[in-house]
């Protein structure tokens, strides 16, 4: 029960810190749509210099109300997953994801604007479907699954498809997560293994058997040699006088 008490709490503060997050996203958005700003200047313009500084803030930008609510989702359900499940490596594979995505896109983006949180949903879904490969235990799989069952078209979204969608942030935060999961796997350990009181018996009676058996052969170790006669037959018949 302590253990189960544990996990509800890290997984609670997991989605709480996840929340607050998306919170100040439409904080963000909030505020750019009461005051009638224009923050998609300070989104990511490819191969210009002066616009490296969208890769910190370009994450922050949204340019609707439904572009948000779509990243909402994702950030919220895939951001809880991470920070539960990967409590020691969870802020490498962060920053890995924001780095490369935003590099990506300076690197090889078309020329236009590029904002939006969509790069780190990319990648937390990938990181999430490839270190459950990589790691294979129960905790990962269950994630993976919940991962896959609710956003598995992501895998088509890596793809251009719509002009006006940022194909090139969800590649590049794509390839942030295989990486970031190819990277830090080994980070987190793995969860203990939960025994049975049966496969306990199982294995008592075996090892008792195998405790006999060595008894066996330590007895047939210990027992005296016992001598060895060589038996011939004796000729007792004489020999006929010549």
């Amino acid at each position: 029960m302590k253990a189960i008490k544990q996990q509800l709490f890290s997984l609670k503060q997991s989605i709480k810190l996840t929340a607050v997050f998306v919170l100040l996203l439409w904080v963000i958005w909030g505020l750019e749509w009461l005051l009638d700003g224009q923050l998609f200047r300070y989104g990511i313009v490819p191969r210009e210099v002066g616009a490296l500084w969208g890769i910190v803030w370009a994450p922050f930008i949204h340019g609707s109300a439904a572009h948000l609510a779509a990243n909402s989702t994702g950030l919220l359900i895939l951001g809880s997953a991470l920070l539960f499940g990967y409590p020691r490596s969870r802020s490498k594979v962060l920053l890995l994801i924001w780095l490369v995505s935003g590099v990506g896109v300076w690197l090889a983006g078309r020329t236009s604007y590029h904002f939006g949180a969509s790069g780190l949903t990319y990648g937390l879904f990938f990181f999430l479907f490839i270190v459950s490969l990589l790691r294979r235990d129960p905790r990962s799989i269950a994630l993976m699954m919940v991962a896959f069952f609710m956003f598995g078209g992501m895998i088509y979204g890596i793809f251009p498809r719509d002009p006006g969608v940022s194909f090139e942030s969800h590649l590049f935060g794509a390839v942030g997560g295989v990486l970031a999961a190819i990277w830090f796997w080994r980070d987190d350990p793995l969860p203990r293994r939960k025994r049975y009181d049966w496969e306990g018996e199982k294995e008592g009676e075996g090892e008792a058997a195998e405790e006999d058996k060595v008894g066996d052969l330590w007895q047939a170790a210990s027992a005296p040699e016992q001598p060895r006669y060589d038996v011939t037959e004796s000729d007792d018949r004489s020999k006929p006088s010549q």
